[in-house]
């Protein structure tokens, strides 16, 4: 290909100077394949936009350069960077953007020869939904069992895998498969979704790559005319691309090969979207002569926290070798918090920010706790909020804002208050129920007819002379009828049984279980911790003397809590919440990395080599956040479905060299007991928490040494006793008798506590 030589420029021209080695030569290396390698704060960005700065200052046109990236942020950031280097004229003439931005474009181009015209619309997500949703409906399917997400995630997993209809049709597998999660009709669903979407020259996101790699497969001579057009192919995060998009890169290089690819197999995290880490593990195979550059220098963190994500990530069998360093300060070792259970660990994170932050100076926004789960936010929302620490949630929100958390509490308010409106008109049709909008509103206004509760009319229709069918009566009786039984239900036990029996008969747990999505089971999780949020409300009221436990009291405790939570300007200091898969690509000076034990993080619910191996991976870029410092916390207790369990610690502590850690730790295989209680479903879905296999039920004993049945307790004035949940204190008084006997302790971290000796399960320390 005959390329136009051009002036260099005086903003290249010393490259040396503005470059290491290594990236010097990843930069200016353009004859043929090259892979690059960019370890964690190794300058990747840098790297790719100096890259293509070069190739345009040597003869290369800017329509000639094709760059892939994943996030319009990320283009949008290259773009301007190179715009301050070349000027904007000649970067604005670059191909360059995400995948299915660029795709969309050559298929505005090329659309007829696909059978679409070049005005075709792009259906989002909620489009989608709204088009199956009318599919399931006219196929007369039941819509419990063909849920609208579970579906829509299926059609975008195949068409990620490039598998049509007719393929798919064609496959006694997959056929297989579907009958036996008694989903046969999938297919129809499948097959007259694509119809549906090109007869109304449509299509959806998944399209675009799908139908690229048609274009290029059927009509080989408008693949030539790319391959000509691109004479140079970039591709940002290659460890994230799926089948389609490896596939569709592979057409557009195969002729003249000059191709570029940037990425980190160690930080490959997202197999669960249908990242494929072998794209990256095999390119130097599949271009013969490929040349391969490593980026080892971090430019982020310590020499210590370098080191210690080395000595974990070297557990991996399946990686390209490399190996980090690090030339600024050594830095602190990686320090190790332990709480008696998941509420003081969190009590103690809260702490050690506090400290901190008036030992350092430094910003709340130099903050950040890394979660393995969402669900996991809660017990740190907590502390925080008692400590007055601001906090966002990076890509998520607070966790008694979520919906299915608020879905639950309507219930338990409409419990609680018959005549609360709003908590009614959020449950009256979900679970799904088949009481529709136009039933709904005759119910309102029928109740504000006769100056009723809604419920009061759901209950005796027929009373109010409501005008809907037989059939709509009896669905709205049944669910009058169920929050009665509930309302019976509270009356006479606690509030985490009723709550549990709310879950379970409301068929909210029913409806997470058959949607096995990677969202539904997030969501499932954080209906989890809810219940386990009542459990431990109850225990805790318990231990200081109160045993009624109603809704209200958790209720008025949860009100008061977030109606108290202060909205946190956009500018204002905050610390960052997140799960660690939206971490990626972020950085901070003090990172908390927690819940380390086995069951959670690594999540054992498919215990392979391989899975385990992105588990590893996972902590590696958690580790690999932080650039002055990081502490690692888990519990020795958790709360899991409404019960204490005891973890054993994370087999990830023993992979990172103990030299790295300010204490010793040594790790010990715990000994294994099977949970008896329900799991979460084993579906094929991205690892995230279940109840751990690896774990321990802790029940009450008399550990303490109370003798129970004569009531003598062997507490004194001044000794120092554990609590669960209060941490250490003091004794500094006793007083009562008999069952009645209540001990005033002075814990550390919580103040004074009254607690009833009869519910306290005290461990004496000295």
């Amino acid at each position: 290909m005959a390329i136009e030589q051009s002036p260099a420029t005086s903003q290249t021209d010393n490259l040396r100077d503005l470059l290491n080695a290594n990236q010097y030569e990843a930069v200016t290396y353009t004859d043929g394949p090259s892979l690059i390698v960019a370890g964690a704060g190794s300058g990747k960005t840098r790297v790719l936009t100096y890259k293509i700065a070069y190739l345009l200052q040597n003869g290369w046109y800017p329509s000639q350069i094709l760059a892939l990236t994943f996030t319009n942020k990320a283009a949008e950031e290259m773009k301007g960077r190179i715009a301050k280097l070349v000027g904007e004229q000649r970067a604005k003439y670059l191909w360059m953007g995400t995948f299915h931005s660029i795709f969309s474009k050559i298929l505005r181009y090329e659309a007829s020869h696909l059978g679409f015209t070049s005005n075709f619309t792009i259906y989002d997500s909620s489009d989608s939904k709204s088009l199956i949703r009318s599919l399931i409906k006219e196929l007369q399917l039941d819509d419990k069992t063909y849920k609208v997400n579970n579906i829509q995630s299926r059609i975008s997993f195949a068409k990620n895998q490039l598998v049509t209809p007719a393929t798919y049709a064609n496959d006694s597998d997959i056929m297989r498969s579907d009958m036996n999660s008694k989903t046969p009709r999938f297919i129809e669903v499948y097959q007259l979704y694509c119809q549906r979407c090109r007869n109304s020259n449509a299509m959806d996101f998944d399209d675009l790559l799908l139908y690229t790699n048609t274009l290029f497969e059927k009509h080989p001579e408008i693949l030539k005319t790319y391959q000509e057009r691109f004479g140079y192919i970039l591709v940002d995060e290659y460890q994230d691309t799926n089948r389609a998009q490896h596939l569709i890169v592979s057409k557009l290089a195969a002729n003249h090969q000059r191709i570029c690819v940037v990425g980190d197999d160690a930080q490959s995290i997202y197999s669960f979207r249908g990242a494929n880490i072998d794209n990256m593990l095999m390119f130097q195979r599949q271009y013969e002569g490929c040349k391969l550059f490593k980026l080892e220098q971090n430019y982020r963190s310590t020499q210590t926290l370098v080191n210690a994500a080395n000595s974990l990530i070297s557990k991996n069998k399946n990686q390209i070798q490399k190996h980090l360093f690090s030339k600024g300060e050594v830095g602190k070792a990686i320090e190790l918090l332990t709480g008696y259970t998941d509420k003081e660990e969190a009590l103690k994170v809260a702490i050690a920010i506090k400290k901190s932050i008036k030992d350092t100076r430094d910003a709340y926004s130099d903050y950040a706790i890394l979660y393995r789960t969402n669900a996991q936010s809660r017990k740190f929302e907590e502390e925080l909020q008692k400590y007055n620490i601001p906090y966002i949630i990076y890509g998520g929100v607070s966790f008694y804002q979520r919906k299915e958390v608020k879905d639950v509490l309507a219930y338990l308010r409409l419990i609680i208050n018959p005549n609360d409106e709003e908590s009614f008109k959020r449950i009256i049709n979900y679970p799904a129920r088949g009481i529709g909008e136009t039933t709904q509103q005759k119910i309102l206004q029928t109740a504000h007819t006769h100056a009723v509760s809604p419920l009061e009319v759901v209950k005796n229709p027929a009373d109010f002379t409501l005008d809907v069918n037989k059939g709509t009566a009896q669905k709205i009786q049944n669910f009058g009828s169920l929050i009665e039984q509930f309302r019976t239900l509270n009356e006479e036990h606690n509030a985490y049984v009723v709550a549990k029996r709310v879950v379970n008969d409301s068929g909210i747990m029913q409806d997470f279980s058959t949607d096995k999505t990677y969202e539904n089971l997030s969501r499932k999780e954080n209906v989890e911790e809810l219940l386990n949020a009542i459990s431990e409300f109850c225990e805790e009221q318990a231990n200081e003397g109160d045993t009624e436990l109603k809704l209200v009291d958790f209720l008025s405790k949860v009100t008061l809590q977030t109606s108290q939570d202060n909205d946190v300007e956009d500018n204002e200091s905050c610390i960052t919440m997140t799960t660690i898969h939206a971490a990626k690509g972020l950085e901070f000076k003090h990172v908390f990395i927690v819940g380390l034990e086995d069951g959670l993080f690594p999540n054992l619910i498919r215990e392979s080599e391989r899975n385990m191996e992105e588990e590893r991976r996972l902590l590696y870029v958690a580790l690999t956040r932080a650039k002055i410092d990081c502490v690692i916390s888990y519990a020795r207790e958790r709360f899991i479905n409404g019960g204490r369990w005891n973890l054993p610690p994370s087999r990830f502590l023993h992979d990172i060299d103990a030299k790295y850690f300010q204490t010793s730790y040594e790790y010990k295989k715990p000994e294994i007991v099977r949970s008896t209680t329900p799991t979460f479903s084993k579906f094929d879905t991205p690892p995230t928490i279940s109840t751990p296999q690896r774990l321990k039920r802790i029940v009450p004993s008399n550990q303490s040494g109370i003798n129970t049945g004569h009531h003598n307790y062997p507490y004194q004035v001044g000794m120092h006793v554990h609590h669960h949940v209060f941490g250490n204190g003091e004794i500094i008084a006793i007083e009562g008798s008999g069952d009645n006997t209540k001990a005033h302790i002075h814990f550390e971290t919580h103040g004074e506590k009254p607690l009833l000796l009869k519910y306290a399960k005290l461990t004496i320390i000295d």
